[in-house]
């Protein structure tokens, strides 16, 4: 297979979120698995909502997750060059100027639908002489334009659908270029494709019958259509549209909520294909283990509870070198590497130290039940002598044992709960150490 070359192109007015991820996430798995090129496109043809702010924010957040480029433009830059693209379409009489405003093309669509037709656009516009389209012009209309379709079949085979046909007599002549001359998505998308060189279109399959008509628009301006891949777009857990709720899974917001970014990659990469949910070491290994052919038809249910799992799992097993500068920025009580070794299969997110610190290293109150005040206080007097290890706690229980003949939960529950105020947490070998003799004795109230 050629190397391919593939794009992802957000649009600069908003931040990245779950979806748009997954789409970066498969095209860059597909390019670097198979020794292609990444491009990024920034689509910011809509000058009023497209920022600059928003676009160094996408930058960031695909850096990140390790998503790297290795080119990148805007399409804001090439206006000149659209222009040059539309011009000759005109000139081949494949874009056309249309009048009807956004009201009359509603009634026209109605008065179809009433009739049993599809709502297709009835190329009225086609009919005007130059007299017809003059006098529309000086009564203050402005055209919009449409591309002049085929109407004939338009057949690829999807790497994740299959054989696809699009009918092009059974959709409207799409419409290019609005009345104040902006491009709509389509026109740019498909010049910049032909001049980088783009092999494989890969987005969500909500573009599906968009295709047909693109494919058309890349024979037109006399380039080769890439292949294409149309995936099934995510879904809540429930059945639900994920719309409303992408505002709270963007990256700003789950990257400011401690998730990690190789959980969030490894859900996403696994999501709607036929390998299971779970944590990958890297990104070359989901590069390795990427395939088109284990994505299915039926919608991705993207569980937030999934990602929590991963997470907690990748964060349980980070070695204190990965986490020494988030820790210290949290609490500087916590950049120890005995604390976060002790704490971390407590921590479902890094930032989840910052309670364990102040357990361990704050003004912890101490829990003693009053039948177990006696035995706490005498605690004091069999803790082993010396700095204390790892196995100091073993030593320690073991000596109490003898002295009171308590066992099980009624010799480990009261000192958990005397040195940490809690009935559960990281194991005591561990964090004794960390707490410290002076805290210990202070806890124990010696």
């Amino acid at each position: 297979m050629t190397r391919p070359i593939v794009r992802f192109a957000p649009s600069p007015t908003g931040r990245l979120h779950v979806g748009n991820v997954r789409t970066a996430l498969i095209n860059w798995l597909f390019a670097r698995g198979a020794g292609g090129k990444f491009i990024l496109r920034i689509d910011d043809t809509d000058l009023e909502r497209s920022t600059k702010a928003y676009e160094d924010g996408l930058k960031e957040d695909l850096s990140w997750l390790g998503l790297v480029w290795d080119e990148t433009f805007n399409q804001s830059e090439r206006f000149g060059i659209y222009d040059a693209a539309a011009d000759r379409l005109k000139a081949m009489g494949l874009l056309y100027p249309c009048y009807e405003t956004a009201e009359e093309l509603d009634v026209k669509r109605k008065i179809a639908q009433s009739r049993g037709r599809p709502p297709v656009y009835d190329r009225a516009a086609l009919e005007l002489t130059a007299e017809d389209r003059a006098k529309l012009e000086a009564e203050g209309r402005r055209p919009h334009w449409r591309f002049k379709l085929s109407g004939g079949r338009v057949e690829w085979t999807d790497l994740v659908r299959g054989p696809q046909g699009i009918d092009t007599s059974s959709v409207s002549d799409p419409v290019l270029v609005r009345e104040d001359g902006s491009y709509l998505y389509t026109l740019p998308s498909v010049v910049d494709d032909i001049e980088a060189g783009i092999t494989h279109v890969v987005r969500g399959e909500d573009h599906v019958t968009n295709s047909g008509a693109q494919i058309e628009i890349f024979m037109a301006l006399g380039g080769k259509a890439p292949e294409m891949a149309h995936m099934p777009l995510l879904i809540g857990a429930d059945g639900s549209a994920l719309s409303k709720r992408l505002g709270s899974l963007s990256m700003g917001e789950l990257r400011a909520e401690g998730i990690e970014p190789l959980a969030i990659l490894s859900h996403l990469a696994k999501l709607g294909t036929s390998d299971n949910i779970e944590l990958r070491g890297s990104l070359d290994v989901l590069c390795t283990e990427f395939s088109f052919s284990k994505i299915g038809r039926a919608p991705a249910r993207f569980d937030e509870t999934d990602l929590e799992a991963l997470n907690a799992a990748l964060v349980h097993s980070l070695p204190y070198e990965a986490v020494a500068e988030r820790l210290a920025a949290i609490d500087p009580r916590a950049a120890d590497e005995a604390f976060w070794l002790a704490v971390r299969e407590n921590c479902a997110r890094v930032n989840a130290a910052a309670e364990w610190a102040e357990i361990v290293f704050g003004e912890t109150t101490p829990v003693v039940a009053e039948e177990d005040r006696e035995f706490v206080a005498g605690a004091a007097a069999h803790l082993p002598e010396g700095g204390l290890t790892s196995e100091s706690w073993s030593a320690w229980t073991n000596a109490l044992k003898a002295a009171t003949g308590r066992k099980g939960r009624s010799l480990f529950m009261p000192l958990r709960k005397a040195l940490t105020g809690l009935e559960h947490g990281p194991d005591m070998g561990a964090l004794l150490p960390v707490i410290g003799r002076e805290r210990v004795l202070a806890r124990l109230g010696g």
